[in-house]
């Protein structure tokens, strides 16, 4: 008599008894007869280096398995991947052709889907125009982009975020803590979520700054409740390899008091206006930090303040 088959509740128990290798095998073998979901929790630790060293191109391939298979997970993760070129070779309009698809039964899907339709794109998904800059300072060299994004792309961001806000964290070796210098919430949207039009705004900033997409973070959406505030700091890190050269930030609401956007050392305040984007250099020529790009997001006196941050990198920061 033949023993069951091994299922993935087994692969669970497993894992959490610590017994990593044991649950990779049962994956391992429930993926090679093309369970959906065993593909899916594969691309995901492959993707995520949990459980198994990091391998993004591993974790595509199967994410796409999955995606064949109908896992609706997998597939817009690989649309959006495919849409992004973050992990593999980039194949913007059979994203858009597999977004349309999926927008006739998802509704954030049509969304997004309309959201694009309605910019000015070339075959590859880049801006055909972008606005002109207003130089708002010399020293530190700030520029600004009136109109950056459409009110309804500023408010697609935030619903975007909205459930996924978490309390703004450092790194610590005893665990994460509470960020001393930014008491906002955060949500990343990194690359598994950063979906065609996301990363179609994306490609907007890199425009304005004069930069490539791949030298971007993932873009970052914060939100400061009253009191909320990100306290006085440089966004260059000493030692870093690939430097943090500019910085981007696009507000995405108005309607709050208190929240401008403080350059200390300047002397200079920028208020919000909705879609409004501004771009700013945090280093000098010589690749030290620039001590004039010093700056501060003042406390939210009353309100929620949202704001879409790219911090983009000297070289290619996307792996």
């Amino acid at each position: 008599m033949s023993s069951p088959k091994p299922t993935l509740d087994q692969a669970f128990d497993l894992s959490r008894a610590g017994r990593n290798d044991e649950a990779i095998e049962i994956l391992d073998g429930l993926a090679a007869e093309d369970d959906p979901d065993a593909l899916w929790i594969l691309g995901d630790v492959y993707w995520r280096g949990q459980l198994v060293p990091a391998d993004a191109a591993r974790g595509l391939d199967y994410m796409r398995r999955s995606a064949g298979r109908g896992h609706p997970t997998a597939t817009r993760a690989y649309t959006n991947l495919l849409g992004n070129g973050a992990a593999g070779p980039r194949d913007w309009p059979k994203a858009l052709a597999r977004l349309a698809t999926e927008a006739r039964e998802d509704g954030r899907r049509a969304q997004m889907l309309a959201l694009i339709g309605r910019m000015d794109l070339d075959a590859e998904g880049n801006p055909r125009t972008v606005p002109k800059p207003q130089i708002v300072s010399e020293s530190p060299s700030i520029h600004l982009f009136p109109n950056l994004f459409t009110p309804a792309e500023c408010d697609y961001l935030v619903a975007v975020a909205e459930p996924t806000f978490e309390p703004s964290l450092v790194a610590d070796p005893a665990g994460d803590r509470p960020d001393p210098i930014r008491t906002s919430d955060s949500s990343a949207m990194h690359w598994l979520i950063e979906d065609p039009a996301i990363h179609a705004l994306n490609r907007r900033i890199a425009a304005v700054s004069g930069t490539a997409w791949e030298q971007g973070e993932p873009l970052l959406i914060l939100r400061y409740s009253p009191g909320q505030q990100y306290r006085n700091h440089l966004d260059y890190v000493p030692g870093l390899a690939n430097q943090r050269v500019k910085t981007a930030l696009v507000y995405l609401n108005t309607g709050y008091e208190g929240g401008q956007t403080e350059f200390v050392k300047a002397g200079l305040m920028v208020n919000a206006r909705k879609g409004n984007g501004i771009v700013f250099r945090n280093i000098l020529a010589d690749g030290r930090a620039d001590p004039m790009s010093e700056h501060a997001g003042l406390p939210v006196t009353r309100g929620v303040k949202y704001l879409a941050s790219r911090w983009i990198h000297e070289r290619r920061h996307v792996a």
